[in-house]
C-alpha cells in the first residue's frame, strides 16, 4: 500500500471510530416503565415509584410537590408534561382534566419517532384523586389501573398483571407509605414487570415542611440507577429508613409515623 493510499485508509478508520454506529445499527431507545402514585390519608403523604429496563429512570419520569400534587409521565416521554400538570394542580384544576388538557396541547413535534399517540402519564392531587392516560399507541402490553388512593401504570409489559398487581400490593401492604410504594413495585415484578428485564427504579415522597431538614417538603427521595435488581436494592434502602426513620425539625409537622 502506498502512502497516500495509507493516509486515506486511516482517515475512514478514524471517521468510523468517531462517527460510529449507524442509526440502522444502533440499539432503538426503550420506553417501558411501570409506576405508581399513591397517597396516605393518615400521614397527607403523596409518593410515587417507578422502575424499567433503562437507565437512570427517575430522572425524567416522577414529579412531585408538597401540598400540590404528584406526577408520571412515562413511555414516549415528554418532560414537560411533569411540569405543566403540577403548575396546573397550583391553579386547582382537577386532575383528569389536566390530563386531557396536557395531551390535547401537546403539538406533537415528532410525530414520526416520538409520537404522542404512545405518552402515557398520570396525575395525582394533594387529596389522592387521581387521572391516567395511555396513548392509543403506547408499546403493547400498555395500561393503567386505578384503586382508592392509587394508580399504576406501564408499557412493554408482560400483561394487566402487573399493574393489577402493584394496586393490590399497595393496598393490601400495612407500614409506611415509602414500603407500600416498594411493596408495589415487587408486585407489578411478580406479574412479570418490563419484558425487557430490569434496570433502575426510584422513590419520591413529599410533604410541606415534613423532611428532616428545615424548609424541607422531601420526605425520602431515592434513585437507583443501574443495579440488576433495582427493586431489591430500593427495598434494601426503603427498609434502612425505616428502622431509624428521621423525624422533621418542623414542630408542626405531624409526625409520619404509623
Amino acid at each position: 500500500m502506498d502512502r497516500k493510499a495509507g493516509a486515506l485508509a486511516l482517515v475512514a478508520i478514524l471517521c468510523c471510530a468517531v462517527l460510529g454506529p449507524t442509526a440502522q445499527e444502533r440499539e432503538p431507545i426503550g420506553t417501558g416503565t411501570f409506576s405508581i402514585l399513591g397517597y396516605d390519608p393518615d400521614t397527607g403523604e403523596l409518593g410515587a415509584a417507578v422502575q424499567s429496563r433503562v437507565f437512570s429512570v427517575g430522572n425524567g419520569v416522577l414529579w412531585a410537590e408538597a401540598n400540590v400534587g404528584i406526577v408520571a409521565t412515562q413511555a414516549i416521554v415528554d418532560v414537560s408534561y411533569g411540569r405543566q400538570a403540577l403548575d396546573l394542580l397550583r391553579k386547582g384544576q382537577t386532575p383528569s382534566a389536566i390530563v386531557k388538557r396536557v395531551w390535547d396541547n401537546d403539538s406533537d413535534p415528532l410525530p414520526d419517532t416520538w409520537t404522542k399517540q404512545g405518552r402515557q402519564f398520570a396525575v395525582m392531587n394533594a387529596r389522592g384523586e387521581y387521572a391516567a392516560f395511555t396513548g392509543p399507541k403506547s408499546t403493547p402490553w400498555a395500561g393503567h389501573k386505578g384503586g382508592k388512593y392509587a394508580t399504576a401504570q406501564g408499557n412493554i409489559l408482560a400483561g394487566a398483571d402487573v399493574v393489577n398487581n402493584m394496586i393490590e400490593a399497595f393496598e393490601n401492604t400495612t407500614g409506611h407509605l415509602s414500603q407500600r410504594l416498594v411493596a408495589a413495585l415487587e408486585g407489578g415484578q411478580r406479574g412479570g414487570g418490563d419484558t425487557r428485564g430490569q434496570q433502575s427504579a426510584a422513590l419520591v415522597i413529599v410533604k410541606k415542611d415534613c423532611g428532616v431538614w428545615l424548609h424541607n417538603d422531601t420526605i425520602l427521595r431515592l434513585q437507583v440507577d443501574d443495579n440488576p435488581e433495582p427493586i431489591k436494592e430500593l427495598r434494601r434502602l426503603v427498609d434502612a429508613w425505616n428502622e431509624r426513620r428521621p423525624r422533621a425539625v418542623t414542630p408542626a409537622c405531624k409526625s409520619t409515623d404509623n
